[in-house]
């Protein structure tokens, strides 16, 4: 019988400062539940690799939680907030949830499409702009809104998105 190969560490893929962020998410719950940081580690683990998460990005999450990689495979797969390729500097999500839509993101969305030259899920070809759809953004007094970074826009326009997207380098 051949032995599998041993496996070899990934933590060292986890910044320091990535480790004490996702050790101040582990504090928050009981010693035996710190699988339960699992959605902020991948979510610090991708702001520190550029926006997305690698197989070894998730694995080295996976090993620092002491949890089964396909447990933490299945949650980066499952949600739309974690990117597994290459992203833009900047992600814009447009909300496309019934306030929004009843207020028009989908104008909002075909202009960006327009704007630049990408449908939802594609970069640029700079890599300066992610395009991505969202359910909600929960920010429904505000529709149609879209959110790049931490920052929500709402009640946009074209004219709006335009001036935004101008600002940003």
């Amino acid at each position: 019988m051949i032995s599998p190969a041993p496996s070899v560490s990934k933590i060292h893929l986890l910044s320091d400062a990535t480790r004490a962020e996702i050790d101040s998410w582990i504090a928050k719950y009981p010693p035996e539940r710190k699988q339960a940081a699992v959605m902020a580690a991948l979510r610090i683990a991708q702001d520190q690799n550029g926006g997305w998460l690698s197989v070894e990005l998730i694995e080295a999450v996976a090993e620092y939680l002491q949890m089964a990689p396909i447990a933490v495979h299945e949650v980066a797969t499952f949600y739309t907030m974690y990117d597994l390729k290459p992203v833009g500097r900047h992600k814009i999500y447009v909300c496309t949830n019934i306030s929004c839509q009843l207020n028009g993101s989908d104008r909002i969305m075909n202009h960006l499409q327009k704007r630049l030259g990408v449908k939802p899920g594609e970069t640029t070809a700079g890599g300066k702009f992610t395009l991505k759809e969202a359910e909600c953004l929960a920010a429904c007094g505000g529709a149609p809104m879209m959110m790049i970074g931490k920052i929500y826009y709402e009640n946009l326009t074209p004219e709006k998105v335009d001036k935004i997207l101008d600002t940003l380098d």
